[in-house]
C-alpha cells in the first residue's frame, strides 16, 4: 500500500514528506548515497536534509554531497556586526532552511559516514573550516560535472519551478540552475550516468523554458508539499564605492556597440552596468564623467586601445554571462541589452540576485521572459560543441570578472590565498579567460581594486608576485582598477610591468619598481610617467564627487533592500571599522560621541536601529557614543541622498 505521503500519479510518484522521500531513496540506490546538489539557489534543502539526517542516524549507511556555492546565514562574532546584520538576515534569509550538512561543517562536525566535497564556496565563509578546506574540488566550472560523474552520483536533488501546459498537466522548470542538470540528464541518456532525479517544488521561482525545461519523466520523484515551501535566498545589494565607479566609466568605454557583455554579481557589476546607461541615456554626462576622470593621459599604458568606445548603443548588446545579474534587466530596460542571437538577448547558466530579479522573472509575459535563456554552462562557458553557432552570436565580447590581486607580471589571483586556503573557487573566471583568446575581437577584463585595508594598514592589491594563481600570466589580457587599464594581452614583460605601474595606487610604485628593476624585468633607467603619479584615491574622490557627478553616481543605482537608516548605518559602521584596529583612536572616537547635541532624528534612528538607544550597560553606552561620533563624521562628507 502506497504511504500516506506520497501520490501516485500515471507519470511521477509526489511527495509531501521529505523524511518519506529519503526512506525510499536509499531503498532504490543502497547504503552508499552519492547525492548532486546544484550550485547555488537550486538546492533541494528539505530533500538534502532529510538524507543527511537519515545517514547521520545510521552509520551503516554513508553520503557524500557534491555541490558548490553552498548558501549559509554567515556568522559575526562582532557585537555591533551582529545588531545590524540580524534584522537584514532575517528579511533576506526569511524561512529559508538552513542546510544540515553546512551547519555540521561549520562546526566540525560532520559525521564519520557523511562527506561534503565542493568546488565553489560563498566567498571567505570557508576560511579556516577544515572539513570544508579539505574536501575542496578546485575546478573549472566547466570541469565540475565530469568530476561528479567520475564519483559517481546515484541521486540528483533540485528544487524546481511548476506551471501547467495547454493541456493542464504539470511541467517542471529548472528555473534557476540550467547550468548542470541539463548535461547530467544528457549524460544519462547518453548511458554515462546512472541517478535518480529527484525535484522539489517552489512557488517563488520563475518558470524558465528553453533549457531549463525537463519532461516529466525525467523526474523519478516530486516533493510538494506547502510544509516545505520557502523564501529563497536574496543577496543584497551593496554600495558602490567611489573608486568602483571609477574603474565601471573606464570599463564602459571598452565595451563595443553590437558586442557581447559578460558581468557579475557585487557592486563592481552595478558600477560598470551604471556606466553602460550613462553612456547610452546621458552621453554628455558620461563623456563629461571620462574626460575629467582622464586627464592629459594621451600616452603611455592602455592609450593604444583609443579610440576608445564611447558612443550610445544602437546595434545594443548581447548578453552570455554564466550567472544572470539582476543589472541584465537594468541594462535591458534601458535598451542597451537588445541584440538578439537566436530571439535571445542573454544566455545564462544561474541565477542568484536581490528579490527584485525573481519577481521581474515571474511577472514578465512568458514571450518576454523567453528572451532570457538558461542554458548548460557548457554552452555559456565553453565554445566546444556548435563552435561555428557560438562564434556567430558572441562577437565583441567583453568578459568582465572580479580579481582580488594582480601581479606586476599579469598574474590574477582570485579564488585562494599562498596558505592554501581557499576563499571562493576558480568557477568560470579561466573559462572565460581562455574563451577571450578563442574568440575573435574578445577581450578578458579583469577588475583589481588598487588597495585593501588589513588590520587597519592599507596595502597594495597590485604585488610583484603571490604564491598563488587563477589566470596565469600567459592568459593576462586586460586589468582595470581605479586609476585605468592596462592592456597586457600581447606584450613583453617589462611593457606589461610598465602597464601594471601605471593602475597602481602611487603609494606603492616606487617600491614595485625597483623590485622589478632588481629582477631585471625592466629598464634600470625606467620611469613612471608624470601623468601616472598621482594614482590616490584623494584625486578620485575630488573628481568623481564634485557636485555636477555626484547624483549620477549614486551608492545603489539600482535600489537596495536596506533601508535608508541601514545605508547610513553601512557608511557609520565603516567609519567606526577603520578606527577599530588602534585603541586609542577608537576612544578618540567615543569621547567625541559623548556631546549630547550631536543626536539628531537621523542619528536617533540609527541608535534605535541597533538596539544601543537606551543603553542597559556600558558596553552599549560606549558602542552608543561611537555611533554618534560616526555619525557626525558622516555629515561632514555626506554620501547619502536623504530626498
Amino acid at each position: 500500500m502506497a504511504h500516506a505521503s506520497v501520490t501516485q500519479t500515471t507519470t511521477l510518484p509526489l511527495y509531501s514528506d521529505p523524511a518519506v522521500l529519503a526512506d525510499d531513496i536509499i531503498r532504490q540506490v543502497g547504503p552508499r548515497i552519492v547525492l548532486a546538489l546544484p550550485l547555488g539557489l537550486g538546492k533541494a534543502n528539505h530533500i538534502a536534509n532529510a538524507l543527511y539526517d537519515r545517514v547521520a542516524a545510521d552509520n551503516t549507511l554513508s553520503l557524500t554531497i557534491l555541490t558548490a556555492l553552498t548558501l549559509e546565514k554567515p556568522v559575526f562574532k562582532a557585537d555591533l556586526q551582529k545588531r545590524f546584520l540580524a534584522p537584514v538576515l532575517e528579511r533576506l534569509y526569511g524561512d529559508y532552511p538552513a542546510l544540515h550538512y553546512a551547519e555540521a561543517r561549520k562546526g566540525n562536525a560532520l559525521p564519520a559516514n557523511i562527506r561534503v566535497e565542493e568546488f565553489f564556496f560563498l566567498a571567505g565563509s570557508q576560511l579556516g573550516v577544515a572539513s570544508a578546506q579539505q574536501d575542496h574540488i578546485c575546478a573549472n566550472y566547466t570541469h565540475a560535472l565530469g568530476y561528479l560523474l567520475e564519483r559517481g552520483v546515484n541521486v540528483l536533488a533540485q528544487l524546481v519551478a511548476q506551471d501547467n501546459d495547454d493541456t493542464g498537466n504539470k511541467r517542471y522548470s529548472a528555473s534557476c540552475n540550467a547550468d548542470m542538470t541539463s548535461d547530467m540528464l544528457a549524460a544519462r541518456r547518453a548511458g554515462k550516468a546512472d541517478f535518480m532525479f529527484v525535484g522539489q517544488v517552489n512557488d517563488e521561482l520563475p518558470f524558465m523554458a528553453g533549457e531549463a525545461l525537463f519532461a516529466t519523466q525525467d523526474f523519478a520523484a516530486m516533493l510538494d508539499s506547502p510544509a516545505c515551501q520557502f523564501s529563497l535566498v536574496a543577496p543584497p545589494k551593496t554600495p558602490v564605492p567611489i573608486s568602483e565607479y571609477a574603474a565601471g566609466l573606464h570599463i564602459a568605454r571598452l565595451v563595443k556597440d553590437g558586442g557581447t557583455l559578460q558581468i557579475g554579481i557585487g557592486s563592481v557589476g552595478d558600477a560598470v552596468a551604471q556606466c553602460l546607461i550613462l553612456r547610452h541615456r546621458d552621453n554628455a554626462a558620461f563623456r563629461a564623467l571620462v574626460k575629467a576622470l582622464t586627464p592629459d593621459r594621451h600616452t603611455g599604458p592602455g592609450t593604444e586601445l583609443a579610440p576608445f568606445d564611447l558612443a550610445p548603443f544602437e546595434q545594443g548588446l548581447h548578453g552570455l554571462s554564466e550567472m544572470l545579474v539582476d543589472t541584465f534587466l537594468d541594462l535591458y530596460d534601458a535598451g542597451i541589452l537588445r541584440r538578439e542571437v537566436d530571439g535571445k538577448v542573454l544566455n545564462a547558466a544561474f541565477f542568484l540576485g536581490p528579490k527584485v530579479l525573481y519577481r521581474r522573472l515571474r511577472e514578465m509575459d512568458p514571450v518576454e521572459r523567453d528572451k532570457f535563456a538558461m542554458r548548460p554552462v557548457s554552452y555559456v562557458n565553453d565554445l566546444y560543441g556548435d563552435e561555428e553557432d557560438k562564434r556567430r552570436g558572441r562577437n565583441a565580447a567583453r568578459f568582465i570578472n572580479k580579481g582580488m590581486m594582480a601581479t606586476l607580471l599579469g598574474e590574477v589571483i582570485s579564488d585562494g590565498l599562498e596558505n592554501g586556503q581557499v576563499v571562493s573557487g576558480v568557477g568560470g573566471q579561466y573559462n572565460f579567460a581562455s574563451q577571450a583568446f578563442a574568440l575573435e575581437g574578445a577581450r578578458s577584463i579583469i577588475t583589481i581594486a588598487a588597495t585593501r585595508k588589513s588590520n587597519g594598514k592599507t596595502l597594495s592589491n597590485i604585488r610583484w608576485s603571490y604564491g598563488h594563481c587563477t589566470v596565469p600570466r600567459h592568459l593576462r589580457d586586460i586589468v582595470v582598477t581605479e586609476y585605468g587599464i592596462a592592456n597586457l594581452r600581447g606584450k613583453t614583460d617589462s611593457a606589461v610591468i610598465a602597464a601594471m605601474l601605471a593602475v597602481t595606487d602611487s603609494r606603492f610604485q616606487s617600491e614595485l619598481l625597483e623590485t622589478a628593476k632588481k629582477a631585471g624585468k625592466i629598464a634600470a633607467d625606467y620611469q613612471i610617467p608624470e601623468a601616472y603619479q598621482h594614482n590616490t584615491p584623494e584625486r578620485i574622490e575630488s573628481i568623481l564627487s564634485a557636485d555636477a557627478f555626484r547624483p549620477l553616481l549614486q551608492p545603489y543605482p539600482f535600489g537596495t533592500d536596506f533601508t535608508l537608516t541601514e545605508q547610513q548605518l553601512l557608511e557609520v559602521l565603516k567609519i567606526i571599522e577603520g578606527a577599530s584596529h588602534s585603541r586609542w583612536r577608537l576612544a578618540q572616537l567615543a569621547i567625541r560621541g559623548l556631546l549630547p547635541s550631536r543626536i539628531n532624528v537621523k542619528v536617533a534612528s540609527g541608535l534605535k536601529r541597533m538596539g544601543l538607544d537606551r543603553a542597559a550597560n556600558f558596553k552599549e553606552y560606549f558602542y552608543g557614543c561611537l555611533l554618534i561620533a560616526a555619525y557626525a563624521r558622516l555629515d561632514n562628507n555626506q554620501i547619502i541622498n536623504e530626498e
